[in-house]
């Protein structure tokens, strides 16, 4: 026997644990459904759920018990929802009240000077800061802030107090209209909470960009391509640029400040086109070697392989395809799509950057369809980088589906 350790004498049986036994509603979980907690995962799913105590309402706050009612953490209620709760805490002596979730928006934003610039950021990205369903971005003097489950809807006062605290910002919107509230069963909303002003310029990595905040899509602008648009603009000197899906033109301006030789942009929204343009005119960029086609990608992508069209750098950043797991079948097919298009417009020697922002995707599937898009291509490429969310989008070890983001940048030979 080693010093210092000694054996439990036999027979004694695990030690005992203490039931939890404080006030308020609670979900006990069937027996082994803790595990996936116990990891800090912070979601419990329906089928994990062995019964409900209490009546607790959407957003409330429950404590999380085991088969035994050990307690594992504090978290909000969505009945709605197939997630039926997400952790909000996991310490027994802090449970979720309004000096909680404040508590938690101040931390997330006091991070992020550390980690990039305060003029256009996301300073509050969910489970990774432990406030599941909150988004808080701020663009200059304008907060955006986006919540999409009911914990988040419940504490919308305090978490819009606390950010609109710590930043001193002048003006504040509210973008709670994607998808994912319908599933929560909530009512989109969209508007304004302070100021009269949705719309705003930030720069970037010495590029200006207008933001439409209110009515752009997901906050406004794709933060989370902020490294990306910066190695694209570093590899555009010369080359003959294809942007689909372009937006508002984030890659598009980066790669002709970059030096591009020609670029041509593609997206189905016309207002997207028109403040893309607007972005191009900002930054005193010739109009000449740029084009704005209002078009389906994927129509679009056909006539110009069958026109015999050539680049040298193609962009392809699709919306999400497949918002879970459950959709991905679908999304893989579109995803090969457009890759193996883009691919034969590649001229020899191009650059591909191809993402995916489709949770249910994984980084390997994603790698995967790529491949199998440049085989079916007639194409052989090399992984020169792979891309990810710049890192105002933290992903936590315990919840790798916030690893949403994933890219490849390829070389063809």
């Amino acid at each position: 026997m080693r010093p210092g350790r000694r054996h439990a004498p036999r027979g004694s049986g695990h030690t005992a644990v203490a039931r939890f036994a404080g006030p308020g509603p609670r979900l006990k979980l069937s027996a082994g459904r803790e595990k996936s907690l116990e990891r800090r995962h912070p979601w419990v799913f329906a089928g994990s759920i062995e019964r409900v105590e209490g009546a607790p309402g959407p957003g409330d706050a429950v404590a999380l018990v085991d088969a035994g009612d050990r307690f594992l953490a504090w978290a909000a209620y969505s009945p709605a929802s197939q997630i039926r709760a997400r952790v909000w805490s996991w310490r027994e002596a802090a449970p979720v009240d309004a000096g909680h979730v404040r508590e938690l928006v101040r931390a997330a934003i006091a991070r992020r000077p550390a980690i990039g610039p305060a003029e256009a950021m996301r300073l509050v990205h969910g489970e990774a800061d432990g406030l599941p369903g909150v988004v808080v971005d701020r663009y200059a003097d304008l907060l955006v802030i986006q919540l999409t489950s009911a914990g988040a809807e419940a504490w919308r006062d305090a978490i819009l107090a606390a950010a609109l605290e710590a930043t001193g910002c002048a003006r504040a919107c509210e973008r709670s209209d994607a998808d994912v509230r319908e599933i929560e069963g909530l009512l989109p909303r969209a508007e304004m909470v302070f100021g009269e002003d949705a719309t705003v310029e930030i720069v970037e990595d010495g590029l200006r960009y207008r933001v439409d905040a209110l009515h752009g899509q997901k906050t406004g602008f794709y933060l989370d391509q902020r490294d990306n648009r910066a190695t694209v603009r570093r590899h555009a000197g010369g080359r003959r640029v294809l942007n689909c899906f372009c937006y508002t033109g984030g890659f598009s301006v980066a790669a002709a400040a970059g030096g591009a030789a020609t670029v041509l942009s593609i997206d189905s929204s016309a207002p997207a086109l028109a403040l893309a343009v607007q972005n191009a005119a900002l930054n005193g960029l010739d109009a000449a070697p740029l084009e704005w086609r209002e078009a389906d990608v994927f129509a679009a992508l056909r006539d110009l392989r069958n026109a015999g069209a050539a680049f040298d750098l193609v962009v392809l950043d699709p919306p999400k395809f497949a918002p879970t797991a459950g959709h991905a079948e679908k999304a893989a097919r579109a995803y090969k799509d457009i890759n193996l298009l883009g691919l034969k417009l590649l001229a020899p020697g191009g650059l591909l950057a191809t993402f995916s922002c489709s949770g249910g995707v994984s980084a390997e599937l994603f790698q995967k369809i790529v491949a199998g898009a440049a085989a079916d291509a007639g194409a052989d490429a090399a992984v020169l980088q792979r891309f990810q969310a710049a890192a105002d989008h933290p992903v936590s070890l315990a919840f790798p589906e916030g690893e949403y983001l994933k890219g490849l940048f390829l070389k063809k030979r």
